[in-house]
């Protein structure tokens, strides 16, 4: 049964249930308990589009899907039941097939690294990946928007510590221009960031980043390539799983050009383990998953999840599937129950099925099935026996897997981690700036400071000798102006003479006017001349 414009899905009630691959972009639904078959039913549907030039993407949650990649074998153990299903369901032209098929692994073990940057994927899935709450998710936008504003490139996890760091460090005046910004909360950030990189989550930023387009390959043959995710060691971080696959579709959405509805899909991604996209997600993230499901049809990308249960898809998601494979719902709990009752009433009625009854009596392998027709409406639900994969059930073989990576067209692209300037390394070098620049403002100050106490000691010392010689010639001009020994000595002999000549021209004067006699009188002329003398001699 082979139509280039649609997969074979399976047999039900007599006809073939078909996926119109000019419908394909409008979304699907896999759903069914464990062990029920929906990984065979994902392996068909994804060799379906490969068949037919269709790129695929999907994640292998339990490690069987790699298998996909080699040819099944009649000799395999499950070989008989695929054969003689294909027998029963009239599929004249089965026949074991391999895959065009590359690895990708997020911690590089199984596959080719997948790298992003931290830009890249932004402060609103970050603070999912985190667990923050609304003030630390508000603080680490504020640090996107500084590293924005400040041309930082956010690369790795290195990178936003540090920028965190700096955030912490100059809180005050981010505040100001930014809005609160708290040590308190940066700390917890941090502290999350590096529980992050325990799990190793580190690995999936830097760079090369991947290029969206190597998910886009058609081989030699004009098949579509089939890329597989190894997820089982992903998974025991469910958190970083989820939010991986949520920042794929934002990329595929921002990336591809808008096509309308082309006649097959550009890409189909089917999202394992779905309802870990919507545990404990906020309403600004599921918002968000919403808007990314309903645009991404223009550009060309089908979106299927695959989940045990179809209540763990939003209403306003699941509203977006238009195609519905529902595996066998065990009704053990009265949750069992209402999802029984949902899925129920989600497909077109068929009066000759009671849809309810039926989801708890489905086989492994089969199951009910709805798709959209050409004219874009729902089929009528059948109770369908889904078509064997034609490669191989199961994982491959370690040595298997290594040579189909290394003649991957990506080989070599992405192996090697390429680390180049980004904020940890601006962001240090202007804090040896700054050291620096603090260090050589304070070996100044300090010089400043001691030039300053010179100057104190040397205008004290300035001060002291201009004092010392002030007194000293202060001292100098008193001893000037003291009489010497000599001049005492001539003032003194002048003296004596004096008083000795003027005694005796005193007598004279006295005894030519008074007489000799007159001794009283003489000494009062004697003193008289002698005044006139002394006064005369000084």
């Amino acid at each position: 049964m082979s139509d280039d414009n649609a997969i074979f899905i399976g047999l039900g009630n007599g006809q073939p249930q078909t996926l119109v691959l000019r419908r394909a972009n409008r979304h699907g639904l896999i759903a069914g308990a464990t062990g029920t078959g929906k990984t065979v039913t994902l392996q068909g549907l994804a060799e379906g589009f490969s068949a037919r030039g269709v790129p695929v993407f999907m994640a292998d949650v339990k490690g069987d899907l790699s298998g996909i990649a080699m040819a099944g074998s009649p000799t395999a153990k499950n070989a008989d039941k695929l054969i003689a299903r294909a027998k029963e369901i009239g599929l004249e032209d089965y026949a074991f097939s391999d895959n065009p098929a590359i690895f990708w692994d997020l911690y590089g073990e199984q596959g080719h690294p997948i790298r992003t940057t931290i830009s890249e994927m932004g402060p609103l899935l970050l603070a999912r990946l985190m667990g923050l709450n609304e003030t630390q998710e508000g603080v680490l936008s504020i640090a996107f928007r500084y590293a924005d504003d400040e041309g930082l490139l956010l690369l790795n996890l290195d990178d936003l510590q540090a920028m965190l760091a700096y955030c912490a460090e100059n809180a005050d005046t981010l505040s100001a221009k930014y809005g609160n910004v708290t040590k308190a909360s940066v700390g917890t950030i941090q502290r999350q960031l590096l529980q992050l990189d325990s799990q190793g989550g580190g690995k999936f930023f830097g760079e090369p980043a991947l290029d969206i387009h190597d998910f886009l390959h058609v081989d030699e043959k004009g098949r579509g390539t089939i890329n597989i995710l190894a997820a089982d060691k992903l998974m025991q971080s469910p958190k970083l799983y989820a939010t991986f696959l949520l920042w794929l579709l934002s990329e595929l959405f921002e990336t591809l050009p808008e096509v309308g509805d082309p006649d097959k899909p550009v890409l189909v991604f089917f999202f394992d383990e779905a309802h870990l996209l919507f545990d404990d997600a906020p309403k600004a993230l599921t918002d968000k998953i919403e808007q990314v499901v309903r645009l991404i049809r223009s550009k060309g990308v089908g979106v299927y999840f695959v989940t045990q249960n179809p209540i763990d898809i939003p209403e306003d998601v699941a509203g977006q599937l238009g195609n519905r494979v529902q595996h066998a719902l065990r009704a053990f709990t009265p949750r069992d129950q209402r999802a029984i009752k949902a899925a129920a009433e989600t497909f077109r009625i068929n009066p000759d099925l009671d849809v309810a009854s039926a989801i708890t009596e489905l086989k492994v392998g089969e199951a009910l099935v709805s798709l959209l027709q050409e004219d874009g409406s729902p089929s009528i639900v059948q109770r369908t026996l889904i078509a064997p994969p034609r490669s191989r059930v199961g994982p491959l073989e370690p040595k298997e897997r290594a040579i189909i990576q290394s003649i991957s067209p990506c080989a070599g692209k992405y192996d090697d981690e390429i680390n180049r300037e980004s904020a940890e390394e601006i962001l240090a070098a202007r804090g040896k700036a700054s050291a620096a620049a603090a260090e050589a403002a304070k070996a100044q100050a300090e010089a400043d400071k001691a030039a300053a106490e010179q100057a104190k000691v040397e205008a004290k010392q300035r001060e002291a000798e201009l004092k010392a010689q002030a007194r000293a010639e202060a001292a100098a001009a008193r001893e000037a102006a003291k009489p010497s020994a000599l001049d005492k000595a001539v003032q003194s002999a002048t003296r004596s003479a004096a008083s000795s000549v003027g005694r005796q021209v005193a007598n004279e004067i006295g005894r030519a006017v008074f007489g000799g006699s007159s001794r009283k009188s003489g000494g009062l002329v004697g003193k008289l001349v002698r005044g006139v003398l002394g006064g005369l001699l000084k």
